[in-house]
């Protein structure tokens, strides 16, 4: 899969799109399996970037908290503490967990173990800095 257009295609097949664009979908993934619990959902953000103007990427990100809600250094040292995969930024108003992918020769688990590792940190840190599930 080497192609955007490859990865559109399997993403449509695979994922709930929420948001549809040439160079950007939104997919919502639930998590919570136990009937005794209230799922949660996070919509997450994958977009076609190209990186010099020459090389084509994928970067995986996902909000979890608006930045003037929560303690950003408190959020740092949990992220370099407990997050595999992923890196934290500030993009608007939101903080996200967000991570990035060459397109060129990428076999389609390099893309979902990130896809997954980054929504399933970010869920986890928006419940523990926000208690909701705004995201």
């Amino acid at each position: 899969m080497a192609q955007w257009g490859d990865l559109v295609a399997y993403i449509r097949q695979s994922y709930r799109v929420v948001r549809d664009e040439p160079d950007e979908l939104r997919i919502r993934l639930m998590f919570g399996d136990d009937p005794d619990t209230e799922q949660r959902a996070q919509i997450v953000v994958i977009a076609h970037e190209i990186l010099d103007q020459r090389e084509d990427w994928v970067q995986i990100a996902t909000p979890f908290a608006r930045h003037e809600e929560v303690d950003l250094l408190e959020v740092l040292t949990e992220v370099g503490e407990a997050i595999v995969v992923g890196g934290l930024a500030v993009m608007g108003e939101h903080v996200v967990l967000r991570h990035s992918l060459p397109l060129i020769n990428l076999d389609i688990n390099e893309f979902t173990d990130p896809l997954e590792l980054v929504a399933g940190a970010a869920e986890l840190l928006e419940q523990q800095f926000t208690g909701r599930d705004d995201y």
